[in-house]
């Protein structure tokens, strides 16, 4: 039983909390907790089941945040994941999945610009009449 206690006591000094995560990176807790579900943010739980985060947990936050804000979904980022954070699962398949999901950002933006050309077509011709 102290062995247990030990280890519990000397976790918030190597490991840190979903608070501490959420200072850190400024991702709210709300956020770490989907994460994890997401299964794209691994946790380990104390005896009573806190999460504790290694800290390269703050950069692997940093990383989902940044695809993200990318475009991709949790579903696209939970596949490519492991290549991007450790070079062991690195595989082709990782970059093919990131050109894919570019060129169909693309494809989007492409379509958008003639959204707005239609636009500025009908404007114009509103401006005239």
């Amino acid at each position: 039983m102290t062995a247990s206690v030990t280890r519990v006591s000397s976790a918030p000094q190597t490991l840190l909390s979903i608070g501490e995560l959420s200072s850190h990176t400024g991702v709210s807790p709300r956020s770490l907790r989907y994460y994890e579900e997401q299964s794209l943010l691994p946790a380990r739980r104390t005896p009573a089941g806190h999460r504790r985060y290694d800290r390269e947990s703050v950069d692997r936050v940093a990383l989902v945040q940044r695809l993200f804000a990318a475009g991709l979904t949790s579903t696209e980022i939970r596949p490519v994941l492991p290549g991007l954070v450790d070079e062991e699962h690195r595989t082709g398949d990782l970059v093919t999945t990131l050109r894919e999901h570019r060129s169909r950002l693309q494809q989007e933006i492409a379509r958008q610009l003639d959204t707005v050309d239609i636009l500025d077509e009908v404007i114009e011709y509103q401006e005239r009449t």
